[in-house]
């Protein structure tokens, strides 16, 4: 199929790239949309500058050619740097509300922040990606608190392209997921009073499309656009249309019961996200998400495609190993806020370890434990890694589901199942920072050294604490150690 031939996404985008506008900045690049926008702006030309609230090595790692600069949006000090000198800013740092009685006020302090700092440095265009909902059913004072961020920056003296989606659908996208695992595990589907919601679901592809059509087309400056996909579907259609491809038949139940906790938690327990993502979805499908305006300025170059060629084209990256970016690198929100285990003043309160000698080699054995975990599994003992990542998963913990964004490849804060990539050295070393519920902060290393003429391959279990609890819980699962990771070890050798 043509969707296979190439990685971007915009290599037939009919519109000119205009790498002469300068500096062109994106924010949220390590998030899902920012992680695809930032290659395709470089592969056009564009002059890039990518912003990270903090120093990690993943931005430079992945695209080279791109400036990174660190400033966290609540900071106004740091945004000045940060935009000095740009001429185009994509805003991407999502919204985090789960609804609308519990929307963060950072997320407002945040745009209050880009948009007064992005005046005083007088950049020349802001594009800003939100989230269309139908709000005519609320009274004011909700709907002002929803669509603040959009009034925030209209404020701007600098012209700013809105543009408003509804349900995202692509490799890695959280709805994706979450349509994907409900239907392939799940037997019975409830379907609620919202089901019955209309919505206007876009493809990852069309998305990018306008991303970077509207920086190239002058007409799109200053405008507001409702971007969407070729066909309007409520949820229960779209539930239906996905089964059928994957062929599987499901039970539909209609239920009166429509509290978003219950579902969220019910489908937490059965997908890789987390019931706050997934509450979060289903409080926005609760109002009808469907393009209302006109989109005259962006029709040369806006590709709308059908529910159904979305989700095969996301099915044939997956089918492909080839899914660039997922909804996991940016959840949870404050993981690039973590503790790294360089980071800490003392050694680790407990460690424990294990090695073992071998003839393989150091590549082979680098590729074999850079492919644990996900679908393949921890190579034995795997239902002792299940049960534990369903214990976190019944805390509202990340759990064991979450898998990995790639069978057979690993870069810096990729996850892997309740652990995320802290440190990786190509045949060398993979250090993994554990992000399920503990008392305490754990790491687990995988090293091959040289020794002796053949490999010493070895894994360690890092874990800091300083109270009762985390004594405790360390010393309960001491003993499934030596059971876990001898055999691991064994694995990886014969895997590699």
């Amino acid at each position: 199929m043509s969707w296979e031939k190439s990685n971007l996404l915009c290599s037939d985008l009919t519109t000119t790239p205009k790498p002469e506008l300068g500096t062109i900045m994106v924010t949220g690049a390590t998030g899902y949309i920012g992680g695809r926008l930032v290659p395709e702006l470089l592969a056009r030309g564009y002059r890039v500058r990518v912003m990270a609230r903090v120093a990690t090595g993943e931005c430079e790692e992945r695209w080279p050619e791109a400036e990174t600069v660190v400033a966290d949006a609540l900071k106004s000090e740091q945004l000045k740097k940060a935009l000095t000198g740009v001429h185009t800013a994509y805003y991407l740092i999502h919204p985090s509300f789960i609804g609308y009685k519990k929307y963060r006020t950072t997320d407002f302090i945040a745009a209050k922040n880009f948009r007064e700092v992005a005046d005083e440095a007088g950049i020349k265009r802001i594009i800003l990606l939100s989230t269309i909902i139908d709000l005519s059913s609320l009274n004011d004072s909700i709907q002002s608190k929803i669509s603040q961020i959009a009034k925030e920056f209209k404020k701007s003296t600098i012209p700013t392209t809105q543009l408003r989606v509804a349900t995202i659908i692509g490799s890695g996208s959280a709805f994706y997921e979450l349509l994907k695992n409900l239907i392939k595990k799940s037997p019975v589907i409830l379907l609620p009073k919202w089901s019955k919601n209309k919505v206007q679901p876009i493809s990852l592809r069309s998305l990018m499309h306008v991303l970077v059509g509207v920086l190239e087309t002058e007409e799109a400056i200053g405008n507001e656009y409702d971007v969407c996909g070729d066909e309007v579907l409520t949820y229960e259609e779209m539930f239906k249309v996905f089964s059928e491809l994957l062929h599987r038949k499901k039970i539909y139940i209609r239920t009166f019961v429509s509290y978003p906790k219950f579902y969220s938690y019910f489908a937490s327990l059965v997908t890789p996200l987390p019931e706050s993502i997934i509450r979060s979805m289903i409080i926005r499908g609760r109002f009808e998400m469907v393009c209302q305006n006109k989109m005259d300025h962006i029709k040369s170059f806006y590709t709308p495609l059908k529910f159904k060629e979305s989700i095969l084209r996301a099915m044939s990256k997956e089918e492909h190993d080839d899914v660039l970016t997922r909804w996991s690198d940016e959840y949870p929100r404050e993981h690039e806020l973590a503790v790294k285990l360089s980071d800490l003043k003392t050694k680790p309160k407990f460690i424990s370890s294990y090695s073992r000698m071998t003839d393989r080699s150091k590549e082979g054995l680098f590729r074999s434990f850079c492919k644990i975990g996900g679908d393949g599994g921890w190579l034995r003992n795997n239902w002792m890694w299940k049960i534990r990542g369903l214990m976190d998963r019944l805390l509202l913990g990340v759990g064991i589901s979450r898998g990995r964004r790639s069978a057979s490849t690993l870069r810096l804060n990729d996850v892997i199942d309740f652990w995320r990539v802290e440190e990786i050295i190509e045949n060398n070393k993979l250090l993994l920072r554990a992000e399920m519920k503990l008392p305490g902060k754990a790491w687990l290393e995988f090293m091959v050294n040289e020794e002796n003429g053949k490999r010493k391959l070895t894994t360690t279990a890092y874990y800091h604490t300083k109270g009762v609890w985390g004594n405790l819980y360390w010393y309960t699962f001491l003993p499934f150690h030596h059971i876990i990771f001898t055999n691991l070890l064994k694995q990886i050798e014969l895997k590699s």
